[in-house]
């Protein structure tokens, strides 16, 4: 994988995650129950992470694909 397929993965993962992680905490906060700090990360791990392989980086893609204009529009025959 050369370096601006990284980038771009990169991004991508961070478009999914940053809101993902922020979502989970302002909910996690919002709750009654006081956890210590690794329960609350073993929760948010457990939460985000299939969350993001499974659903947030699949709809990211998906949506990449949608923008981008169609390749065999653009060919001349």
């Amino acid at each position: 994988m050369n370096t601006k397929m990284k980038l771009i993965t990169s991004l991508k993962i961070w478009v999914v995650i940053y809101p993902s992680i922020t979502a989970a905490l302002y909910l996690l906060s919002r709750s009654t129950i006081e956890l210590p700090l690794y329960l609350k990360t073993l929760v948010l791990t457990l939460l985000l992470v299939p969350w993001i392989i499974f659903a947030g980086l699949p709809f990211v893609n998906y949506l990449i694909k949608l923008l981008q204009p169609d390749k065999s529009e653009n060919t001349q025959n």
